[in-house]
């Protein structure tokens, strides 16, 4: 599983998936990437596995799935990076045991996705989506009844993280309460509190914004029992991911008036592409008051641009320094330039004894290094040394001979 690059950008290839936004290869030109290939959709298994073989860093967005067997042919590859927020579609720790860091983008798109919520929350209390379908129908229906004001109501957010907590402070703005529900304690922002009881924030809330992770736990968080501690009158919004709510349950709340509308943008199962052949369908098409919209909720030219300029700088960080700070699965180094030295990285199995090994093979050459650093996670260590330039080439066969090494690479 042993691999050796040496730093060449004339040698690395960019492959940038899924119409991402031009400002992501242009930052890659702009630092001397010439190989840069753009791809407007998502690849078909097969055609992912064929395109990453050939990949030393690639940029993807949801739709495309980097599984243990796409990665194990990706023998080139040193980086991912999701030009998202999500980084469920790459299997996180595959990618890791090989040595791949993962970037996302955390915050790039959160004021999209938080105006959406609040916008859909306005809508849904007053019953736009409703009364919109009746005038297409040709049917006047003026009424107040079932029509809401936002301001005064309580808005409960389930997973207080960065969009959440942004959510909570505009719908502050706009006259709400906020209350939250995390897993984690979290500092709150303006007069936001926290909810120890997930049961309480379902009972006390008139609109329940979701904004939690795909995780065993968060699977079907949402269901029939849930929604029927909620009040009559309230909303559900989700524009976290697919899983979380059993739409199911969610159509046949509405269908019966257990609840007053709802809001869904990620869906369990979503076309790979737009120009998908069979029309997709949800159990909450027929239903009255809903906002169905196909994720994109971080889709505005503002976050597209934001998320671009992000992601692209940290794949060339790493590409060009070797830093990993905010990397998802893969140990955190924070380095500086190093002018008038190279650059060893040096990716193992975090196993006793390996640092004691790799100084040996310094020592044994009475090499000067001029820095080095050392980070593990879980079953990975990243050690970086600096040292002269004459001394790389020697001291890249020594590192390799390592019996832990995942991979290096020389930065020069």
């Amino acid at each position: 599983m042993t691999r050796q690059y040496s730093f060449d950008k004339s040698r690395i290839n960019v492959l940038l998936l899924e119409g991402l936004d031009p400002g992501a290869e242009a930052t890659f030109r702009a630092a001397g990437y010439d190989h840069v290939d753009c791809v407007t959709h998502a690849l078909a298994p097969d055609a992912l596995a064929d395109a990453v073989a050939n990949a030393h860093l690639i940029g993807i967005r949801s739709r495309t799935q980097l599984t243990a067997d796409v990665l194990a042919r990706a023998d080139r590859l040193i980086a991912v990076g999701c030009f998202c927020i999500g980084t469920n579609q790459v299997d996180l720790d595959a990618a890791r045991r090989r040595g791949i860091p993962v970037f996302n983008a955390p915050f790039s798109n959160t004021r999209s996705v938080a105006e959406l919520v609040l916008a859909e929350a306005v809508l849904l209390l007053r019953g736009i989506p409703a009364r919109d379908r009746l005038i297409k129908q040709g049917i006047w229906r003026k009424s107040a009844e079932h029509a809401y004001e936002i301001r005064g109501k309580t808005l409960g957010v389930i997973g207080y993280g960065n969009i959440g907590a942004q959510l909570g402070v505009l719908a502050e703005a706009m006259g709400m309460h906020v209350v939250y529900h995390d897993i984690v304690k979290k500092l709150n922002l303006g007069n936001a509190a926290a909810v120890e009881d997930l049961r309480d924030l379902l009972a006390m809330s008139d609109v329940v914004s979701l904004h939690v992770p795909a995780t065993a736990d968060t699977d079907h968080l949402i269901g029939a029992r849930e929604l029927a501690m909620m009040k009559p009158t309230a909303v559900l919004i989700n524009a976290s991911r697919g899983c979380v709510v059993d739409l199911d349950a969610l159509a046949d709340a509405l269908r019966h008036g257990r609840l007053l509308g709802a809001a869904i943008d990620v869906y369990p199962e979503e076309p790979t592409s737009n120009q998908s052949d069979e029309p997709f369908r949800t159990p909450l098409h027929e239903c009255p008051n809903v906002i169905l919209t196909p994720h994109i909720g971080g889709s505005t030219q503002e976050a597209q641009a934001n998320i671009a300029l992000e992601v692209a700088e940290k794949l060339v960080r790493y590409s060009d320094n070797g830093s990993t700070m905010t990397a998802v699965n893969f140990p955190e180094v924070a380095l500086s330039e190093h002018p008038g030295t190279h650059r060893l990285l040096h990716i193992h199995r975090n196993e006793p004894g390996v640092l004691s090994r790799i100084n040996t093979v310094f020592s044994d050459m009475n090499a000067n290094v001029a820095a080095q650093y050392l980070q593990t996670r879980d079953d990975v260590g990243y050690v970086v040394i600096d040292l002269d330039a004459e001394d790389s080439a020697p001291a890249l066969e020594g590192l390799q001979r390592i019996e832990a090494t995942i991979r290096t690479r020389v930065l020069f």
